[in-house]
């Protein structure tokens, strides 16, 4: 059954289905509220080409994944990949590298409440504008697993559920079992200089986003910081 989701997940993510519909208007979300400038340095933290591709636009988007993730095609112009943790990406980049941090459903698989944090005080360093989504547990299909109401099972229930998962999708299942969704206090804990925006799907919680609206500057500064040498 998880092989088939798997598939399905893929078919739904592309062309013109109503997920790839709704991460449309995911992004189309972030531009209103972030109000990000024409051209400006966007640093996508565990990101992925293809979201980047659903919309229009003219930003420099800088991808930082783990090393193996999945390289960018080269076909969307100004999208470059690092290598990096993002939790920590100290000595890749500097302070204000960026004019914004966007991040898709990564803080959730980033680790524990100290590596939260760690992920939280990175993306408020490295620019003055943000968005950090993360799934709710509130909505009724877990999006990992498929599973309704995955986040009311015992944990028992759960750790069953994976033993069943791991012959087949070894990989999966263990991201799966190391997915630590968030509240919505705890995303405004992790965000204190952030505002809220709750995404609904059939009026129920799909998603939060923390985000910072892009700061004004005043004319002629420019946008960003240099990034240091060792990430260009």
């Amino acid at each position: 059954m998880q092989v088939l989701l798997r598939r399905l997940t893929g078919w739904a993510y592309s062309g013109d289905t109503m997920v790839a519909r709704w991460r449309r208007e995911r992004m189309e979300a972030f531009v209103r509220l972030v109000n990000p400038p024409p051209g400006c340095r966007v640093v996508d933290l565990g990101g992925t080409e293809s979201l980047w591709s659903l919309f229009d636009h003219d930003f420099r988007v800088t991808l930082v994944n783990l090393p193996n993730a999945e390289r960018p095609s080269g076909e969307l112009a100004g999208l470059t990949l690092v290598e990096g943790d993002a939790c920590d990406l100290g000595g890749v980049f500097s302070d204000n590298s960026f004019d914004v941090v966007f991040s898709n459903s990564v803080i959730e698989h980033v680790g524990g409440a100290e590596r939260q944090a760690q992920f939280s005080g990175e993306v408020r360093r490295l620019a003055p504008a943000y968005w950090v989504q993360t799934p709710s547990a509130r909505f009724p299909i877990e999006p990992h697993t498929g599973v309704p109401l995955y986040w009311q099972l015992p944990g028992a229930v759960r750790a069953r559920l994976h033993r069943g998962w791991e012959g087949k999708l070894p990989n999966w299942a263990e991201m799966a079992a190391k997915t630590r969704v968030l509240s919505r206090r705890r995303i405004k804990e992790l965000f204190p200089d952030g505002q809220l925006y709750v995404e609904r799907r059939f009026l129920l919680e799909k998603s939060y986003a923390a985000y910072r609206p892009w700061p004004a500057r005043e004319a002629g500064n420019g946008t960003a910081q240099t990034r240091k040498d060792s990430a260009s």
